[in-house]
């Protein structure tokens, strides 16, 4: 059998289940770190409940995710996971979800493998969500659990420090309302409301211009141009304000 046609016979089973994202759909990726308890805590033993090294990592593999080739309008990242949302202009690869879930996984497993200098994996999904209040909606609901991760995290890690065994330490914070997660950690001299607010908000990349002086090498005149670059922000607002913040990111895209 010929190469074509065996090409055209053996292709339609890989691209069967191709699916395409429908134009003006917002596309949403959630890149998720895979066993990352057991890599940051048992194998490289981060500082817990929050390292300033891992943060880092977190931040750098989200900058090279907007910087590989996509329309990223935005980065986020908590916890072991980072979400992207395209520009609602985004058409690569026809908008086939298998193409970015498979580049997403790998460029963010690459980049956070080399810089850690030990394997870590990514798995990678993507929402498809046709209106703004919704993608704002995702992103409140990412927000509010890094929020609820923080709050818990230091709660128990203060306890585990304290001496509590695991079990012991779960137990104690199961079912606690936040005003008395926040009254635990404040008897044990932990103002959760002074705590970095990136570790209780997560932190967000976005793009921004701004103004580069030059001179015309003709007439010797200084110029102007504008250029654009990643802002980290590790300072984002919260509840309605972090709804209104989005908001404006979707309006910069249309």
């Amino acid at each position: 059998m010929k190469f074509d046609e065996l090409d055209k016979q053996v292709r339609v089973y890989e691209t069967a289940s191709d699916y395409c994202v429908l134009p003006n759909m917002y596309m949403v990726a959630r890149i998720d770190g895979r066993s990352f308890t057991r890599l940051t805590k048992e194998v490289h033993q981060f500082e817990a409940p929050f390292d300033v090294k891992f943060r880092d990592l977190k931040v750098a593999t989200t900058e090279h995710l907007m910087n590989c080739g996509f329309n990223v309008v935005y980065g986020y990242t908590e916890s072991d996971e980072i979400s992207l949302l395209f520009s609602i202009k985004e058409n690569l690869f026809n908008r086939k979800t298998r193409k970015y879930n498979s580049i997403l996984a790998g460029e963010a497993s690459a980049k956070f493998s080399l810089l850690l200098k030990d394997i870590g994996v990514f798995d990678s999904r993507i929402s498809q969500l046709p209106t703004q209040k919704l993608v704002i909606d995702y992103f409140r609901w990412r927000n509010e659990d890094a929020f609820r991760n923080a709050l818990n995290a230091h709660c128990y890690w203060m306890l585990r420090k304290n001496g509590e065994t695991v079990a012991k330490a779960t137990k104690s914070i199961e079912g606690k309302s936040v005003a008395s997660k926040n009254e635990l950690l404040y008897q044990n001299n932990i103002n959760f409301n002074e705590l970095p607010n990136w570790q209780k908000r997560g932190i967000g990349l976005y793009w921004e211009f701004y103004e580069k002086e030059g001179v015309n090498q003709k007439t010797k005149e200084k110029t102007i141009t504008y250029r654009r670059r990643l802002k980290i922000d590790y300072d984002l607002p919260m509840k309605d304000d972090y709804s209104r913040f989005i908001e404006r990111i979707l309006e910069k895209d249309q």
